[in-house]
């Protein structure tokens, strides 16, 4: 043997001096660590200082323990939820990874071939690399020849080949495209096509590239859409309760001002009617801004994204990250690689045709027996390839590869074991000749396989369809080659003759069998998905190592180049450009050739500069850079570890419409989320008013801050589940995609709560104080309690409401079947602490005087139900007006693309 290798001390000596070729893996996500991110979110900051002035309040005596309390215990149930949410998706990803078995490899150490771990891969091993192999660690190919398979690594499903190189061959420090395609160099990550060599190891673990991608994926994330609209939210809302709550405390005192005739005639009434009356004022303002604030909400999300999450397993998305499904329904732009995402990721033969330009469908070429007879002896007699015993194809190149799938297993083994027809002679393919040949005596024939400027040369005859020898229509099949040609495939021509094999040269009387179209094809189910995900208003952008005839090619059979705006461009070209003047351009950009893993990273970094949200799919290593800094990251169940380690999103089958599933659900997702804070916004808009203006009509507390706990807490907590098992809806796939910085409240959103808040408060004063609605009670106690549940009855009929922007709001119910369900639990609870009194145990005593509640009669329960009921036809009425236009052009778009 040539190479003796390392010794098992040499081994550990190079092991302590460049170390070790492991790539780390990510830190498992622990549930201290989701709970303690929980804590950053600006809304649990907010209820965080809530509870905080509360607890101050309660050890001055103007405040229940209770209420800091529920509000604390909120949160840790958001933290909770959230981080369990987070450890199962993380979890799930690493079970699908400890699936797989470890990479092996073959080293020479001690003179002897070794398989070994490639973990205990280590600078200056010689490893035996062979068809088939991963290799892996960055070096040199000091022995043998191979062709290599980089698309893993720069998207190129075209093979490259690689020569020995002296051992005084340096490998390049900077990378680049062109590094990946020279003579001698080979990357962690790459495929061995066909051939065998030595690899000389140079760079090990987080030296190789893709351990300096894998190093450059540790970089901060940014946030995603969802949290940023939620922390606007969060600052609109606080900043509106601390201006309420200042501005209602100032009235308030100056209404005592006045009652007492004037400043000097409130100041001399004393000291202690001054500090009495500002801790009311406080204490009330205390309360506005536990009105203002949704503390439902983060829970709400936390439970959402979770439901959904476990839910998408089923349609073969992974959720690593709960807020990437929210996020991929926010998607404007998505930039996705073309080999294994849009094609299949490897070549096969798309089209048969014969000599007269015709083509025969490759499902019915065994219906005509001649022709293919001759075929399988062309192709199985004369190649490199086989079939292994685990059914897959080894040797050979790419081309004798697609052509033996072609064939197929069962054919390949018949010719296998046919000892009549045996090979006398042959001459295998070489680029000079672009031909190979194969004799068998027994048939009297010589077999072709090659270029068809070769084969075509001298031929004038072929087979025809019923097995009649005719002559070739010359410009027929020139028209449907260069026709081919303009579709990126690689054509290759078949044919025979009965004179003996010749050695470099076809003979003359060559009789054409057929010629293939071979191509890397475009997946059916990505065409299907390309089209939706257009609909969508998404622009989706193909980004591939390929050259740019190549991409063009597959982008308009993929339907992503449609007219002349459409934009094909190359790195190149790209890196010619200011960042300005590319921005400028991104909008009519469909196709970038010839990309490097920097032009998907900066095309990352300009859209989102450009406020928008954007979306990357990928499955090799060359992708994780810019999986990584997308908002959501689209990674294939089969590709890399690095590119699933980078992405949001995991999807496991491959399939484009997996993506189009995850884009819609998070269009769901995020419709839900506004279903939700439409239906609490509503009630906290009503509680802020209702509490600021009672004092001011002798209504003192009309809602308990134990009330409002209930309603943002109890309730929400159920009303997150009501809502956020809503339906997905085939509407949500024709609305144009939201900015990153939108508002989450819309002005047709801001309209409905401002409206049905405005109701809910008029309904309140009117059963508060009109003398009516206190007859159908016994006591003025009663009639407040009355109130408590008119509030919450009320924003529960709203619910209803939020389900539809128009009319269909009892539509789906049967698909959300927890809907009515806890629509009616809600109001058995709240019947069940209104009456709690009645129980003679201590314990319902104590909760019917911390929700100082008292139990009345059924008259009482009737009025509160007529009541809250109006919520509904009142808001069917809004709709009639104000969104009437809106519903017709939602309506429109939906029609156009069906």
């Amino acid at each position: 043997m040539k190479y003796k290798g390392l010794s098992n001390k040499e081994v550990e000596l190079s092991r302590q001096q460049h170390g070790s070729n492991a790539i780390p893996d990510s830190e498992p996500t622990t549930f201290w660590d989701e709970f303690k991110e929980t804590f950053k979110d600006p809304m649990i900051r907010i209820l965080l200082a809530i509870a905080l002035l509360m607890i101050v309040m309660f050890f001055f005596g103007y405040a229940e323990i209770y209420e800091p309390l529920g509000t604390i215990i909120a949160v840790i149930i958001v933290a909770i939820v959230s981080a369990k949410t987070g450890v199962a998706s993380d979890t799930k990803y690493r079970e699908l990874k400890d699936s797989t078995e470890k990479d092996k490899c073959k080293a020479i150490r001690e003179g002897v071939v070794t398989v070994i771990d490639v973990d205990d891969v280590v600078v200056g091993d010689k490893l035996l690399l062979q068809s088939g192999d991963k290799i892996p660690a960055d070096g040199v190919l000091v022995g043998g020849s191979l062709r290599v398979d980089n698309s893993a690594l720069n998207g190129e499903a075209e093979e490259c080949k690689k020569t020995e190189a002296d051992e005084s061959f340096e490998l390049a420090d900077d990378i680049t495209g062109d590094t990946f395609v020279d003579r001698h160099s080979l990357f962690r990550g790459a495929v061995v096509f066909d051939g065998e060599g030595i690899l000389d190891v140079r760079k090990v673990g987080l030296s190789t590239m893709m351990g300096k991608m894998a190093e450059e994926m540790q970089e901060e994330e940014i946030d995603s859409p969802l949290k940023v609209k939620l922390g606007k939210l969060a600052h609109q809302i606080s900043t509106f309760g601390y201006i309420a709550a200042i501005v209602i405390a100032i009235l308030y005192m100056a209404h005592f001002i006045v009652v007492a005739g004037g400043v000097s005639a409130y100041f001399s009434m004393g000291i202690e009617k001054l500090v009495k009356d500002v801790v009311e004022a406080v204490s009330l303002a205390i309360v506005i801004i536990v009105c203002a604030v949704p503390e439902g909400l983060p829970l709400m999300i936390s439970l959402v994204l979770m439901q959904n999450t476990s839910k998408m397993l089923a349609h073969n998305v992974l959720v690593r990250k709960a807020e990437g499904i929210e996020t991929a329904g926010s998607i404007n732009i998505l930039f996705s690689d073309k080999t294994g995402t849009i094609t299949k990721g490897q070549l096969e033969v798309v089209d048969f045709f014969l000599g007269d330009g015709s083509s025969i469908e490759i499902p019915h070429l065994a219906q005509h027996k001649d022709i293919n007879e001759l075929l399988e002896l062309a192709i199985g007699k004369n190649t490199q390839s086989m079939f292994d015993s685990s059914h897959r194809v080894i040797g050979g190149n790419a081309t004798d590869q697609a052509l033996m799938k072609f064939l197929g297993e069962e054919s390949f083994k018949r010719l296998d074991e046919d000892r009549t027809h045996q090979i006398t002679a042959q001459q295998g393919f070489n680029s000079a000749n672009k031909f190979s040949q194969v004799r068998i005596d027994s048939l009297g024939k010589t077999f072709y396989k090659g270029a068809p400027e070769r084969l075509l040369a001298g031929a004038t005859k072929y087979v025809a369809q019923n097995g009649e020898i005719k002559p070739i229509d010359k410009a027929a099949l020139d028209k449907k080659i260069d026709e081919l040609a303009t579709k990126a495939m690689r054509v290759l021509a078949f044919g025979y003759s009965k004179q003996d094999l010749v050695e470099n040269t076809i003979n003359e009387d060559v009789v054409i069998i057929g010629l293939v179209g071979i191509r890397d094809d475009v997946r059916p189910e990505a065409k299907e998905a390309i089209h939706a995900v257009q609909h969508a208003g998404i622009q989706v952008v193909m980004i591939t190592g390929d050259r740019l005839e190549t991409a063009i090619a597959i982008a308009k059979d993929a339907g992503l180049l449609q007219n002349e705006k459409d934009m094909a461009i190359s790195s190149a070209q790209l890196n010619e450009m200011s960042d300005d003047e590319v921005k400028r351009i991104i909008p009519s950009i469909r196709v970038i050739a010839r990309a490097l893993p920097t032009d998907k990273s900066r095309m990352v970094r300009l859209c989102q500069e450009m406020n928008l949200v954007v979306g990357m799919t990928g499955d090799g290593v060359n992708d994780s850079p810019a999986l990584k800094r997308a908002d959501v990251g689209f990674a294939m169940g089969s590709g890399t570890e690095a590119a699933k380690e980078a992405g949001e999103i995991v999807i496991l089958d491959d399939n484009f419409k997996s993506i189009k599933d995850a884009i819609w659900y998070g269009r769901t997702i995020y419709h839900n989320i506004l279903k939700f804070c439409k239906f609490q916004l509503v009630i906290n808009v009503t509680a802020v008013v209702v509490s600021a203006i009672a004092p001011f009509f002798g209504i003192e507390e009309p809602l308990k801050v134990t009330h409002l706990l209930f309603v943002n807490l109890v309730m929400d907590g159920l009303a997150a589940i009501m809502l956020g098992n809503e339906p997905a809806l085939e509407k949500y796939m024709y609305e144009k995609p939201r900015r990153r910085d939108e508002n989450i409240v819309s002005r047709e959103m801001m309209a409905q709560i401002l409206i049905m808040g405005a109701w809910l408060t008029l309904l309140s004063f009117l059963y508060l104080k009109l003398p009516f609605f206190q007859n159908f009670f016994e006591t003025p106690e009663q009639h407040l309690t009355g109130y408590f549940v008119l509030f919450i009855v009320s924003a529960l009929f709203n619910g209803f409401n939020v389900r539809d922007d128009a009319f269909g709001i009892f539509k789906g119910l049967d698909e959300n079947t927890g809907f009515l369900r806890v629509f009616f639990i809600i109001i058995l609870v709240q019947a069940a602490i209104v009456n709690a009194p009645l129980i003679p145990l201590e314990i319902f005593k104590w909760i019917g005087n911390m929700f100082s509640c008292v139990p009345f009669g059924l008259q009482g329960w009737i009025v509160i139900i007529l009541l809250s009921m109006t919520m509904i036809p009142v808001d069917m009425v809004r709709k009639l007006f104000l969104t009437r236009e809106t519903k017709g052009v939602v309506e429109g778009q939906v029609e156009r693309a069906v």
